[in-house]
């Protein structure tokens, strides 16, 4: 057993150790056997992706369900109708949970845009997405935030402080530059990229640069670490519903990091959520591409003159209005509601009244992503 390191939990944890831990604390058999069965089950997931006509169907509906649990993790919770009814309508002026939810999911895209485009992590990006997600102009915490990280939960200890993260700008700045160098240099840092991935997760929440919404900040830069060293293409990794579920061990073994530098766990525990959660993401990419095509069929002996484009439209979120449907090829509203109509009969989509606006469902998409 590890033994506890020197550590205050009441006191600004200034001697965070700079990256990368010790080798013999993250390159184990027990560690090496779990990054194997992570790899593979991504490799599968990255190559279905890549069959599908159109990435884009699953990259939004599977993006949004990740932005949902992710918040859920923050105990900010929202109906899935909610949520689905208010993405398909005017963001603006958008409140509540669901506002939270979908700044978490313009945040991800934002991100992979960026990484997608320079290939590397900067600090500018961190903060960037935690001013996405909190939708706010704040940059990194300043040194008169006393921010401490106190017990869940219910019990006789919940409200205790269980972790005082690094305090002061120059502090923080430094172990950001570590962090970020830690991530782009794969040379200097020659480990797997999930060994990375799991390491860096627990630094970025150890520094807790912001102010609010570090943890879901740090559930977007695993996202993007995996687009970066090309283990995904796009962001179909739905991680944070395997943290939900495992939610108690995730934060003891963040803890065990911080107070005996056990790496071992910590390590496992993410590998396992990357196998689980890709072989999860497998068998709901499967069952999206099923009823996609069936749909597609139907619509085809039924509704020949529809494109296909259209048909593929219904499928990047449950509910859609008919001017999402607009675009060079359809430049008429009137035609997109006649086939969004048409498609009704089919018993394919349900229209609901939202405002003053008719929205559409598709009703087997939303039951499919509804289920866990």
């Amino acid at each position: 057993m590890s033994k506890t390191i020197p550590y205050d939990r009441n006191q600004p944890y200034n001697q965070l150790p700079l990256l990368p831990p010790p080798d013999n604390k993250i390159i184990t058999i027990e560690i090496m056997q779990a990054v194997n069965k992570a790899n593979k089950a991504l490799a599968e997931l990255k190559g279905l992706a890549k069959k599908l006509p159109n990435q884009s169907m699953l990259v939004n509906t599977i993006a949004l369900r990740e932005a949902k649990a992710s918040t859920e993790i923050e105990n900010i919770f929202t109906t899935d109708d909610e949520l689905y009814r208010a993405l398909s309508g005017n963001e603006i002026g958008l409140k509540g949970n669901a506002k939270e939810v979908l700044r978490y999911r313009q945040a991800l895209w934002k991100g992979y845009s960026t990484i997608k485009t320079t290939g590397t992590f900067e600090t500018g990006l961190l903060i960037k997405i935690y001013q996405e997600i909190k939708e706010i102009n704040d940059g990194i915490r300043p040194p008169q935030v006393q921010t401490t990280i106190k017990k869940r939960g219910s019990g006789l200890l919940t409200g205790t402080v269980v972790y005082t993260p690094p305090r002061g700008t120059k502090v923080i700045e430094e172990k950001l530059d570590n962090l970020i160098e830690y991530l782009n240099d794969d040379k200097k840092y020659s480990y797997d990229p999930l060994i990375k991935m799991a390491v860096s997760h627990y630094q970025f929440e150890a520094i807790h640069p912001f102010r609010d919404g570090n943890g879901r900040a740090g559930r977007v830069l695993s996202i993007l670490l995996m687009i970066q060293k090309k283990l995904l293409d796009v962001p179909i990794l739905y991680l944070s519903v395997y943290i939900i579920e495992n939610k108690d061990d995730y934060y003891t073994f963040l803890n065990n990091v911080t107070t005996r530098r056990n790496w071992k766990e910590w390590i496992i525990y993410m590998l396992k959520a990357v196998e689980e959660t890709a072989t999860y993401t497998i068998s709901k990419v499967d069952e999206i591409d099923q009823l996609f095509q069936n749909t597609y069929k139907l619509v085809t002996g039924k509704l020949p003159h529809i494109r296909k484009e259209i048909v593929e439209k219904i499928f990047e979120q449950p509910y859609i209005k008919p001017k999402a449907l607009q675009d060079q090829n359809l430049k008429s509203l009137n035609t997109a509601k006649k086939y969004l109509g048409e498609m009704e009969k089919l018993g394919i989509l349900a229209s609901k009244k939202v405002g003053k606006e008719i929205i559409y469902l598709n009703i087997d998409l939303f039951n499919l992503l509804s289920e866990t």
